[in-house]
Order: structure tokens, then sequence, then C-alpha cells
């Protein structure tokens, strides 16, 4: 079987897997058609709640249990819309879910929510990570139990208009009156933007330090830049360890490739190493690779059971290739 779709009872993309107290956890971002035209800002990605999906067995052949919703817009006090990707990580007995969301301003920030079991229910933090800003945040947790953030997305996720952790652009739609987009993108010669990593405080819920980039680097070592789209980071950040290294896998956004980097500490740099998944239908993917039971799988989605329609994807799983 060369890929599986996991849920086809219903619509969810941008997996995050984990597995916990021996059991599969996925944690998908839920999607609905709110009626919004599609557009390149994502205001068509328009979530409200996260689920958890669990597994116990084979990603590949086992049934799939659906938890039902972990957390709503409702719960989270600081939050406007659009619930985007999130991910969830175990620390000290207690489980955290850190998610991006829009708030009153429409800024993307990112949250944090606990709760005290896989499957939930997930109470959320009054307020976002302090400093926080952009999407698509992953944890990892290193060997000696340090947990590092990586997040960051482009366009829609607001990365652009950032620099140094500051904002330098904060209108609400990133158009210059000549109708020039995203308009603190770099030059295609210059360096790309980098998604951001920091190491988490020890009660999980902020940043310990100042976000730095996390570069990606070609075989010259040279920062990937900008216009290589084929290969400059877009959002989707998942950093897993493999065969004795860091790896940090992406995605490349409007040319729709999932893309692999790697390197020998967590801050990287990052060499860029290959592509992980070619385009699917569907505008661009998301992903994660998790190791089950001594393999490695790939999750993601497409758009092709929804007739192509990106705001409504559907979760798959396959080996992951190497």
């Amino acid at each position: 079987m060369d890929a599986r779709y996991l849920f086809p009872a219903d619509y969810m993309a941008d997996p995050s897997a984990h597995v916990f107290n021996g059991r599969l956890y996925i944690y998908p971002s839920h999607d609905r058609d709110a009626g919004i035209p599609e557009q390149d800002d994502g205001s068509h990605f328009d979530m409200v709640d996260y689920h958890v999906l669990s597994i116990d067995g084979d990603p590949m052949t086992a049934p799939v249990t659906d938890h039902g919703v972990i957390l709503d817009l409702k719960g989270v006090p600081w939050a406007k819309r659009q619930l985007w990707d999130s991910d969830v990580a175990e620390r000290n007995g207690r489980y955290y879910l850190y998610f991006s969301a829009k708030d009153r301003d429409d800024v993307f920030r990112l949250g944090v929510a606990v709760a005290d079991r896989p499957e939930g229910p997930f109470v959320a933090e009054p307020e976002p990570i302090a400093g926080s800003y952009s999407i698509d945040p992953c944890v990892f947790t290193d060997a000696d139990g340090a947990q590092y953030i990586a997040f960051g997305g482009l366009w829609g996720g607001q990365l652009q208009r950032y620099r140094d952790n500051r904002a330098v652009y904060t209108a609400a739609d990133d158009t210059l009156p000549d109708g020039t987009r995203c308009a603190l993108e770099p030059a295609d010669g210059e360096p790309a933007l980098c998604p951001k990593i920091a190491r988490l405080t020890d009660d999980g819920k902020g940043f310990a330090e100042p976000p730095r980039d996390l570069v990606i680097v070609d075989e010259t070592g040279a920062p990937i830049k900008a216009g290589d789209h084929a290969r400059r980071f877009f959002e989707a950040s998942w950093i897993y360890f493999k065969d004795g290294k860091y790896h940090f896998s992406y995605s490349t956004g409007d040319t729709h490739l999932l893309c692999d980097a790697v390197s020998d500490t967590v801050y990287g740099p990052y060499r860029f190493a290959r592509v992980l998944l070619e385009p699917q239908i569907g505008w661009t993917t998301h992903h994660c690779v998790t190791e089950v039971g001594g393999k490695w799988y790939l999750f993601h989605h497409d758009s092709a059971p929804s007739g192509g329609r990106t705001h409504l994807r559907s979760l798959k799983v396959k080996p992951l290739a190497g």
C-alpha cells in the first residue's frame, strides 16, 4: 500500500503525530467550508476547533479512533479566528497543545493549552505566548529533555512582516498600492526568510530565549535564496532525530514540495538534503515524520477526496522512503 487515507469521514489536515503511552495520536487541523472564496492570504482556511485521532497498531492498517473536539475557538480567550496548525508535546506527565490562531487584531500568535491526557480536553492559557508570531508550531524534545519550538509561515502566515522578532509591517492586507504582494519578502537573489526556533521554558508555556533563525543552506553552505522556490522554506516546520542527525522538514508552499534538511545540532544550520514528497492534489501540503513501532512514516494530506478544494483536505500516511 503506497498511502492510506486515515479518516475519510471528515476533512482534516496538517497532522502532527506522536506515540504517547504506547499509542499513536494524530493532532490535525479540522477543515470546514466557511463559504469564504479562496484567497492567497488563506482566509478561506477558517477552522474553529481541533480533534485528536488515535491508532493502536500499524498506521497503514489499524482502525482510527476520533476522540472528538479537544479545543474549541470559544475556549481560547485571546483568539478571534483561524485555528491553524498545531502540535502536542508531553512534559512531566501532562500534555501541551501548541497552536496558531489570529488574535483580536488579526495577527497570528502562538497559543498553549494543557491537558492531563493525550486525548484531552485541553484548557487554553488566557494569553498567547509572549513575543510569539506567525504560524505552524512544532515542538521537538531532545535527548536531554530540553524542548524546542520551531514555527513560521509566509504569505497568510505573516512571517514576512517580521525582522529580528519585531513587526516591521502591520497592515492587515500585505499588498502595496501598486499591487505588489507580500511587500517585505526578500528579493530573489537575497537569502530566504527563515523559520524560527527557540528553546521553551521549563513550564512549557513560553520562550526561554528570543527566537532565532533556523537557517537552511545549500550544498556549498550558502543560505538558500528567496528565489529558489523549490528549496526555500515556506511553512510547515517539523524537527525529528534519525540516523544520528537532526532533520528539519518543511513545505515549499507555492511549489508544493515537502523537503528535508539535516544538521548536527538542533539549532542548525540545516543542509538541504532531498525532496520527501512531490506535489499532491491541493495548493500545498503539510506533514510530520514519526517513528511508530520501529518504522518511520510520513503523515500528510491532499485534497483529492474533495475534488481539489484546497481548504477541504484529507489526512494520509505512507511509509517514509529512506
